[in-house]
């Protein structure tokens, strides 16, 4: 059993308020009212009310700390050493189809570095949650932990296929091709926060994307590294893949030769 923290338990609450939220949505997903925002790039009016919520949530109980979010970007606190990162709805494309796959991910970063993150599905009432050196844990009950898979034939790799640029998906069809053929089995979901998740409980074995933003993997990165798996920047080891959006996790097992199968496909 998870001993939830205070901080945690704001961040609990503010997602469990949204969610009520977004699942009154989803069930009249067909009268949302959507506007473009760039090409294969949609933003509901579900999104804006989730984000309103989390905020107004947050900010009661710390009114100094800066916000960095999807929907209305960075806003500056008195606190410069706190941030909350939020994506009020990733996998916005499956919302609005109807599929059941999408998430809140709000986490908290200070000074640089994320100490606190959750990533919470309501339709499958699956809360995400870990603590910087605490280990994570999924719906304050069982300890997340990767998986203990060490060969690319019974090993599922989850990934997110770009849409903007044609050298960009050339390249992922490069990656994607390597991995196939070295017999990893492939799985793309459409929600980058759950498939980090889903990599820390050990559901898939390792997940790749490049190009996502801060707010898709800040609270996921935190719960794969406290459930003992291993996650970097694509292409340098040394850059922090919360800010460069190019993300590689997996367990510890294929984390190595995933990268570099990876890199030499690139």
């Amino acid at each position: 059993m998870a001993t939830i923290s205070p901080i945690m338990n704001i961040m609990m609450r503010a997602s469990e308020k949204a969610a009520r939220s977004l699942l009154r949505d989803f069930n009249e997903v067909e009268h949302l009212q959507v506007s473009r925002k760039g090409p294969g790039d949609f933003v509901s009016a579900a999104d804006k009310r989730s984000e309103e919520i989390i905020f107004n949530e947050l900010k009661k109980t710390h009114p100094d700390y800066s916000f960095l979010m999807e929907e209305s970007g960075k806003v500056e606190g008195d606190n410069s050493e706190y941030c909350w990162i939020i994506d009020p709805l990733d996998g916005t494309m499956n919302f609005l189809h109807g599929l059941p796959h999408w998430a809140i991910s709000i986490a908290l970063e200070r000074n640089g570095e994320i100490v606190a993150g959750l990533v919470h599905d309501p339709v499958k009432d699956e809360i995400f949650h870990a603590e910087k050196g605490n280990s994570a844990f999924i719906s304050r009950r069982s300890r997340l932990r990767v998986s203990g898979r060490n060969d690319s034939e019974g090993s599922v790799i989850a990934n997110g296929s770009p849409r903007r640029s044609e050298e960009k998906q050339e390249q992922f069809i490069a990656e994607y091709n390597a991995l196939i053929k070295m017999g990893f089995s492939m799985r793309r979901y459409g929600a980058a926060a759950l498939d980090l998740c889903y990599v820390a409980a050990g559901r898939c074995e390792g997940f790749w994307e490049r190009g996502l933003h801060s707010w898709d993997v800040a609270a996921g990165i935190l719960i794969v590294k406290e459930s003992g798996g291993f996650v970097s920047d694509l292409n340098d080891i040394r850059k922090n893949p919360v800010h460069t959006g190019d993300v590689i996790a997996a367990n510890e097992y294929i984390f190595d030769d995933l990268g570099r199968i990876i890199r030499q496909a690139s």
